[in-house]
């Protein structure tokens, strides 16, 4: 819910663990089992408000009420491409917007999930980059884009792919991992979830031994110098430390590691880095995804064509790396990360809406 700047806004409900949820109890001097209870609302019901929460009384209702606010807010607007991709847009606080994008398939239903309002990190392709940080997003604001949706029901699988580098924001994006994971929150397999990180070694490490959620990690060249022009992480850890930490990890059986790899056209799809990724990733059990490059505005960087994208992939499957192309999706709307929100942000404010 949002609030006027100059008023505090309420504590939410929404975000908080079960272990949390019983503070709260404590805290109002309520019975142990409303925290039980409470979970169960937020988690597994589609409720609006407090006053849905039938199996409590309207005494206790009124109390969480008054020092709670639940944390259910519906998106601002939405985008619907041709091929069922729909793309929302959340106020989160005065001229503070994300996005988040539905992405339906034949075998499965994804959510890609914001994590940060805005982003440090600066990569040269990517729209939210242009924006800058702006802030955090709790638990809850991360958790209500599943939770706000009337797809929420169908949705078999989350990334955490939107705006924002997840390991930056790593002790809320954990906490979300939980509630999605527990059986007192969503109960989606951890196998269902992915998070990708341009590789923050220190929370990641963290990440890989406290989670068993997937890893994508963007990589996009594996040469140094192409990479600290593409992404400015480089220089702070450098990619080659970043798979050194996943193969000292162990991943383990059931993880799935993935390498997301834009493809550039004509300066990361030659012979020169397929051989370079694959003495990179010769100890790495993992797959390549490789990823169309769709024009982003004031971005100075070319697509690939279809022809040297098949034969970049060709490349990498005979060094024997499991190599897939991501299909493209919402090229009718503004589904590259970021679109929309800077849109949004650009237009509230020009015209203070």
């Amino acid at each position: 819910m949002l609030v006027p700047d100059n008023l505090a806004p309420k504590e939410l409900l929404l975000g908080k663990t079960l272990t949390d949820l019983k503070l709260v109890a404590e805290k109002l001097n309520l019975p142990g089992f409303v925290a039980t209870q409470l979970a169960n609302w937020l988690y597994k019901t589609d409720i609006q408000s407090f006053d849905e929460m039938t199996n409590i009384s309207k005494k206790v209702r009124a109390l969480l009420a008054e020092h709670y606010d639940l944390g259910v807010v519906a998106p601002v607007k939405v985008q619907e491409s041709a091929d069922g991709t729909r793309k929302y847009l959340f106020l989160v606080s005065s001229h503070k917007f994300i996005e988040t994008a539905f992405i339906p398939d034949q075998k499965r239903n994804t959510l890609c999930v914001s994590s940060q309002v805005g982003c440090k990190m600066g990569c040269l392709f990517c729209a939210t980059g242009r924006q800058g940080f702006q802030a955090q997003l709790s638990a809850g604001q991360i958790l209500n884009q599943l939770r706000s949706l009337p797809e929420r029901s169908t949705i078999t699988n989350i990334v955490f792919m939107g705006m924002g580098e997840p390991f930056d924001n790593a002790e809320q994006v954990m906490k979300a991992q939980e509630i999605l994971t527990a059986d007192y929150g969503f109960e989606l397999s951890s196998r269902k979830i992915t998070v990708s990180t341009i590789g923050i070694v220190p929370a990641m490490e963290i990440f890989l031994r406290e989670s068993k959620c997937n890893l994508a990690v963007s990589l996009h060249s594996p040469f140094d110098d192409e990479r600290r022009r593409l992404m400015p992480i480089q220089h702070v850890y450098p990619i080659k430390e970043v798979i050194d930490s996943i193969n000292r990890s162990d991943p383990g059986k059931y993880r799935r590691i993935s390498i997301e790899y834009i493809v550039f056209g004509g300066l990361n799809d030659t012979p020169k880095h397929v051989k370079e990724l694959a003495r990179l990733l010769n100890k790495t059990r993992c797959r390549i995804n490789l990823i169309r490059f769709h024009p982003v505005p004031h971005v100075p960087l070319p697509p690939t064509d279809e022809a040297r994208l098949l034969e970049f992939q060709r490349g990498l499957i005979d060094k024997g790396i499991v190599t897939t192309i991501r299909a493209s999706r919402g090229l009718d709307i503004d589904a590259a990360c970021g679109l929309l929100s800077t849109k949004a942000l650009v237009q509230r404010e020009n015209t203070d809406f």
